[in-house]
C-alpha cells in the first residue's frame, strides 16, 4: 500500500531544499520498491499569504491523514510586523502540538570528511555522534499565562515554564530507549538549582532511570552542558532536555559538525508518526540564490524512512550516499574550506541521487 507523505516547503530557502530532499526520497523509494504518494501544502508565512493563517485547518487534517510530514523551514522578516498570533512560527508550534509530536530527535553526527570544517579542533570533534532528545510540546514555548502589558507606564512581558510529571516521563523514556540502542549513556540537562520545573524534571528522570538499569544516567545544569559541548563534546551520547534548552543546545551542537546545514531532525508522537525537518531556519538572506545546503533536509528524509516508514535499509542508503558525495569533495558554501569544490543546492541534490544509485 502506498505511503502518503505531506510535503510542506515553507518559507525562505524551504522550497529549494525541500525540492532536493523530495528528489532523493523519490529516488530511494524507486530503488527500494517503496510506494509513495506525495502531497504538498503550505505552512508558516506561505500559509499566511494563502490562507490568512500560518496553519490552516485543512492542512492540519491533511497532516493527520498522512503517514509522515516533510517540512522545509518557516519564517521571514516580511512577517515580523503582523499580529504575533499569526506569525509563521506559530503555525510550526501549533502543528507540533496538535499532532502530539512531543519527541524531537536531533542527531549531531560529524561526517569525518568535515572534521576540518568544525569550529573546534579536529581532534576534539573527530568521531562525534550525539543525539539530543528535546521535549517539543511543553515548556515555555507553550506555557500559559503569557503576554505583555503596560504597568506603571512601563512595558512588561511574561512567560510561563510548566511541565507535568507525565510530560517529563514520556520524553525521559524516549531518551532512555534511544540510549539503550546506542552507547547506553544518558545525560539529563536541566536548571534544577534555580527552576521548580527543572527540580521536578530531575526527580522524574531519576524515577524512570530505575526501569533502565543498563543505561548510565547523569545530570547536568544547562549552562555547564553548553560549556561541555565545546570543551569535550564526545563525553555525551544521548542528551535529554526540555523544549527551550534543547532548542538552544542543538543549535550549538550543530557547529560541532561543521554547519547547521548538516543537522536533520525528527519530531515523533507515541506511535512514531513524525514530522521531519532540518534544524536550521529559513535563511531569508540567501533564499532564491540556489546556494543553500540541502543535506540536513535530505538526511531528514532518511529519518522519515527509518522512523515512520520502518525502512532502515533505504535510510542507510541515503546516509551512505551523502558520505560518498562528501568523499568526492563536493561542498556547499557553508561547509567549504578554501580550495574545495563549491556546488549549489540543486547540484548537491543531484549528486546525492547519483551516489544513491551506486551499487
Amino acid at each position: 500500500m502506498s505511503k502518503k507523505i505531506l510535503v510542506l516547503p515553507g518559507d525562505g530557502i524551504g522550497p529549494e531544499i525541500i525540492a532536493q530532499a523530495v528528489k532523493v526520497l523519490e529516488a530511494a523509494a524507486d530503488k527500494f520498491g517503496i510506494a509513495l504518494t506525495l502531497e504538498q501544502d503550505d505552512l508558516g508565512g506561505a500559509a499566511y499569504e494563502r490562507y490568512g493563517t500560518p496553519l490552516a485547518d485543512e492542512t492540519l487534517e491533511r497532516a493527520r491523514a498522512a503517514d509522515a510530514v516533510l517540512l522545509g523551514a518557516v519564517g521571514g522578516p516580511q512577517w515580523d510586523s503582523i499580529d504575533p498570533a499569526l506569525r509563521p512560527e506559530r503555525g510550526l508550534l501549533k502543528i507540533r502540538s496538535q499532532l502530539g509530536l512531543f519527541a524531537n530527535l536531533r542527531p549531531a553526527l560529524l561526517y569525518p570528511q568535515l572534521a576540518s570544517a568544525s569550529s573546534l579542533k579536529p581532534e576534539v570533534v573527530a568521531g562525534l555522534d550525539i543525539l539530543i532528545v528535546r521535549e517539543l510540546t511543553g515548556g515555555i514555548y507553550f506555557g500559559a499565562p503569557r503576554g505583555s502589558e503596560v504597568r506603571d507606564g512601563r512595558r512588561f512581558a511574561y512567560d510561563t515554564l510548566p511541565y507535568s510529571e507525565d510530560e517529563i516521563a514520556r520524553i525521559a523514556r524516549t531518551g532512555f530507549e534511544m540510549a539503550r540502542v546506542r552507547n547506553k549513556k544518558l545525560c539529563s540537562v536541566d536548571k534544577a538549582n534555580v527552576l521548580a520545573s527543572s527540580q521536578l524534571w530531575r526527580a522524574v528522570v531519576n524515577e524512570i532511570a530505575a526501569d533502565y538499569p543498563d543505561v548510565e544516567v547523569s545530570h547536568m545544569y544547562v549552562d555547564n552542558a553548553a560549556m561541555q559541548l565545546v570543551r569535550a563534546p564526545k563525553q555525551f551520547d544521548v542528551i535529554v532536555t526540555d523544549n527551550m534548552f534543547g532548542d538552544i543546545l542543538s543549535d550549538q551542537a550543530s557547529m560541532l559538525t561543521g554547519s547547521i546545514g548538516m543537522l536533520p531532525s525528527a519530531s515523533l508522537d507515541a506511535n512514531n508518526f513524525g514530522m521531519y525537518e532540518p534544524c536550521h531556519g529559513s535563511a531569508p538572506d540567501i533564499a532564491g540564490r540556489g546556494i543553500a545546503n540541502p543535506l540536513a533536509t535530505i538526511l531528514s528524509a532518511a529519518m522519515l524512512l527509518r522512523y515512520s516508514l520502518g525502512r532502515g535499509d533505504a535510510a542507510d542508503a541515503i546516509e551512505a550516499a551523502v558520505g560518498r558525495v562528501l568523499d568526492a569533495g563536493l561542498r556547499t558554501a557553508d561547509i567549504a574550506l578554501p580550495g574545495e569544490k563549491v556546488v549549489g543546492t540543486a547540484q548537491m541534490g543531484d549528486a546525492v541521487v547519483g551516489a544513491l544509485n551506486v551499487v
